[in-house]
């Protein structure tokens, strides 16, 4: 089957499930606890799509070319029985790499099995390495010690390399970016460190907060020196740099100061059902109603995909301003 291209030629390469709204951290920049306390109302179990309707749908976007499978939340590993996804998601024939973001707070006891199910690899999400900063943003006391077990669990389980998101926020965490650098340097696994998003309505992003990638990279290169490395792939959104010392390599993401829009190939859905076709659009195509009506979803899919014109963040990028109300992060994940 030939892969559909959207209005500006991108074809569908990656795909992004969210399997749950929850979270059990209120980070600061996703799920403030001032909005997201205890009388939060999330979805209801049964408008979350099952895993079969999961597998399904997974299934349609590998017959139009994703190659990519990432699982998301929320927290996914929250979800009851994810290993049951992953086993159904890597018996689909065409998907060649499938991997989960969390926040490492239940991947101890979680790694072994999810590797065992077929899980390719982890990303975990780790704003600081130093006790204070990392609970000041988790909102919630989880010690970064029980992450930073998690992630070599992880690597000793077989889902590495393990990769290591850092969103940076000027004034909240940008000192800590040396130290995380230095902390995972030589370890074989990779830092990326993610410029402060735009994403949702609820986290107060001001674009004065933004560190961007750039002195990133001068604050980590002027304590270990490090070169531009080549993508790994057409259209990888991290800016790759090895250490000269050849200790390994870290990575940013830029993706308010330089956006990387036009070799955008990904597609989300989220929890309930809904296909979104921009991290930052403010609404989606409703996939678990066609599939629940005994709809094609992939002939929804084609035709949603083939309609997208989405380019937010080199909209914005232009205006200088933000724009729109996007959909929130917690909801339909990174």
């Amino acid at each position: 089957m030939p892969s559909p291209t959207d209005r500006f030629d991108r074809p569908i390469r990656d795909l992004r499930v969210s399997v749950t709204d929850r979270c059990n951290f209120r980070c600061t920049y996703c799920m403030p606890k001032e909005l997201f306390g205890k009388d939060h109302e999330f979805l209801p179990r049964t408008d979350l799509l099952s895993f079969e309707e999961i597998a399904v749908i997974v299934a349609a976007f590998v017959q139009r070319g994703a190659e990519k499978v990432r699982i998301t939340g929320g927290e996914p590993l929250l979800r009851k029985g994810i290993e049951d996804l992953i086993a159904m998601i890597s018996g689909i024939e065409g998907v060649r790499d499938l991997t989960l973001t969390t926040n490492g707070s239940l991947l101890v006891r979680k790694a072994e099995s999810l590797a065992a199910a077929g899980l390719n690899r982890v990303t975990v999400s780790l704003d600081a390495v130093d006790e204070k900063t990392f609970q000041k943003m988790n909102d919630v006391g989880f010690p970064v010690s029980a992450v930073l077990d998690a992630i070599e669990v992880a690597a000793s389980a077989g889902l590495g390399p393990i990769k290591i998101n850092c969103v940076v926020q000027k004034g909240v965490n940008d000192h800590a970016v040396p130290e995380m650098a230095a902390h995972f340097k030589g370890t074989g696994h990779i830092v990326r460190f993610i410029e402060y998003m735009d994403v949702g309505t609820t986290n107060g992003w001001r674009l004065d907060d933004v560190l961007p990638a750039s002195e990133i990279i001068e604050m980590i290169h002027e304590i270990h020196p490090v070169e531009p490395l080549a993508p790994n792939y057409p259209g990888e959104v991290a800016n790759r740099f090895r250490y000269l010392d050849g200790d390994g390599e870290v990575g940013v993401i830029a993706s308010v100061t330089k956006p990387f829009c036009g070799s955008c190939t990904r597609a989300r859905v989220s929890a309930e059902g809904s296909l979104y076709t921009c991290l930052f659009a403010s609404k989606g195509e409703d996939l678990r109603g066609a599939i629940r009506s005994g709809i094609d979803v992939g002939e929804v899919i084609d035709r949603v995909w083939s309609d997208r014109d989405d380019r937010y963040s080199e909209i914005r990028s232009s205006q200088t301003v933000r724009i729109g109300a996007p959909v929130e992060m917690s909801y339909i994940g990174g």
